[in-house]
């Protein structure tokens, strides 16, 4: 179960690395309005903000990354929670399908973490 938790928090790692490629650098691009639905006017007027939300996915991926390589389960349940934090927050203001995409394998890492610290 603990590679299966491990591997968990590196997918979400990733993905909140590819938010930050998404949102800093494709968010005023044909790609980046494809995945927001945004018409060329309103990304160009969002683009600074799209780039500090990207910045802060940046963090989140880092913290993940630094707990998992430096073998710090407190840092992973950090930074797992606050994905979920912001993935609820995300759903509830912006856009609900931000439940599915960050929060949910959010939590199911978090719990995978959780299950393996119970046994050990």
């Amino acid at each position: 179960m603990k590679i299966i938790a491990k591997i968990l928090v590196f997918v979400v790692a990733l993905t909140h690395a590819a938010f930050l490629i998404l949102e800093m650098f494709y968010w005023d691009h044909p790609l980046g309005r494809g995945v927001f639905g945004t018409t060329p006017e309103e990304s160009a007027m969002m683009a600074v903000l799209a780039a500090n939300q990207g910045l802060y996915n940046g963090f989140l991926a880092t913290g993940l990354l630094w707990g998992l390589f430096a073998g710090k389960t407190d840092v992973i349940v950090f930074f797992l929670s606050c994905v979920i934090v912001a993935g609820v927050y995300g759903a509830a203001t912006a856009s609900g399908n931000i439940l599915f995409v960050q929060a949910l394998p959010g939590a199911v890492a978090l719990l995978a973490t959780l299950v393996t610290l119970r046994k050990n």
